[in-house]
């Protein structure tokens, strides 16, 4: 009989103990596997999103909350800062390029981000249908936007005050969808894109004379704005944004700027680098947490199934004794242990990389949230090698000690006492 088939029925005759133990070591690896996914496909989405913005200036704060608001869209402003004062920090010396950003409102959970073209071009975003945002209440849609809410081109709507359901709606005023962006897997992918002068005009008073339609006049490719609205009069007073985004132009900026803006204006500045490292130690506290427990379930699986071989020997002694009487060698009978508990995590390690990957497809097609963060169950790395590895060798470790119990068998002495 093969050593394989031997082994399997071995296995089956346990369907118990056999089941325990594979779903013990699968919940472990599948702990690990979600975190290795999530956390990996988090932290490069907040790298790219992050990527080739030097500093964030807006109102005074929490300059974490600063970098979440207007990065990855994921909290509230700090508050809004007078363009004159923006423009001034926009024109300086040490920076390549300056791009406004006006929140405050939302279609469906999806925020709507007044700025210019060269936001989109800090994405390398690129069209699948339609054109950019030219006049006041133009937009382009993100390529999710498009997806979840089933806006075309043409279509018309009402922006509402915030960023959850239910605010107040300006239904005097219907943006208008132009174009839809490619996907990016970034987070323009979730955000409606117009010009600044779409969201003054929303937040209007009533009595105010209506805005003209207003040409973007800022470039697709890097500028320096002077102003950074076109509309508007240089130095005008009354007018904000709630923050710009800055590139250097040279590394001298990073020295310079933080420290000029932040002590000697009203405004902040806020580094992306350094408050995603800080994020990234956050997150790690309650990553850490989880792993540490998955890695526990995978111990009490490896002594589960060192405890069920080892007792499982007791009751094969007769047998092993019969197989050695009838030519097995001592080696076959050790390697045959061995294998008894490699075959056990093995299907445990399968089964746990499925389940793992199966639970982020899950929630990416269930949970809208995941799914904008762009969390992707299909997405394999190398370490899940690794995992697959260790788990092997954790179950030849477990079954070391009943192997070698095995190899000991005294036909004469078992056979005796039967």
């Amino acid at each position: 009989m093969s050593i394989f088939i031997l082994v399997w029925n071995y296995l089956k005759a346990r369907p118990l103990n056999t089941a325990i133990n594979i779903m013990l070591l699968s919940l472990g690896i599948a702990v690990i596997t979600i975190l290795l996914l999530f956390n990996r496909q988090l932290e490069q989405k907040i790298t790219d999103n992050a990527r080739g913005i030097d500093l964030v200036v807006g109102a005074k704060g929490s300059p974490l909350q600063l970098i979440l608001c207007n990065i990855f869209h994921i909290d509230f402003p700090t508050g809004n800062i007078k363009l004159k004062e923006a423009e001034r920090f926009a024109k300086h010396r040490l920076v390549k390029r300056a791009i406004p950003l006006a929140l405050g409102d939302s279609y469906q959970s999806y925020r709507i981000i007044g700025t210019s073209h060269a936001y989109a071009e800090l994405y390398k975003a690129a069209l699948a249908q339609g054109d950019w945002w030219s006049k006041t209440l133009d937009v382009t849609i993100g390529a999710n936007v498009a997806e979840l809410t089933h806006l075309k081109i043409g279509d018309t709507f009402a922006s509402a005050h915030g960023l959850a359901d239910g605010g107040h709606t300006h239904n005097d005023h219907q943006y208008i969808v132009k174009g839809v962006m490619k996907r990016t897997n970034s987070v323009l992918d979730n955000l409606i894109l117009t010009n600044v002068e779409s969201v003054w005009e929303m937040h209007e008073e009533h009595g105010e004379e209506e805005h003209e339609e207003h040409e973007t006049s800022a470039p697709a490719t890097g500028f320096i704005p002077s102003p950074l609205v076109s509309s508007v009069a240089k130095g005008d007073s009354v007018k904000e944004i709630t923050s710009m985004l800055i590139q250097y132009r040279s590394p001298m900026g990073a020295i310079q700027l933080p420290r000029l803006v932040n002590s000697q204006s009203s405004l902040q500045a806020a580094s992306p680098a350094f408050e995603t490292a800080r994020l990234f130690s956050i997150m790690g506290i309650g990553v850490d947490i989880l792993m540490g427990f998955a890695y526990v379930l995978i111990v009490i699986s490896g002594l589960s199934i060192f405890i069920a071989l080892y007792n499982s020997l007791k009751e094969r002694r007769y047998d092993l004794a019969i197989m050695r009487s009838m030519g097995a060698s001592r080696t076959k009978l050790f390697v045959s242990i061995l294998l008894e508990g490699s075959v056990l995590t093995l299907f445990g390690s399968i089964l746990g990389l499925v389940m793992g990957h199966g639970v982020l497809v899950l929630l990416s097609g269930l949970v809208e949230e995941t799914r904008k963060a762009g969390i992707d169950g299909f997405v394999f790395y190398n370490q899940e090698w690794i995992i697959l590895g260790g788990s092997l060798l954790l179950g030849m470790i477990s079954a070391v000690i009943p192997a070698i119990q095995a190899y000991r068998t005294d036909i004469s002495k078992v056979l005796a006492g039967n």
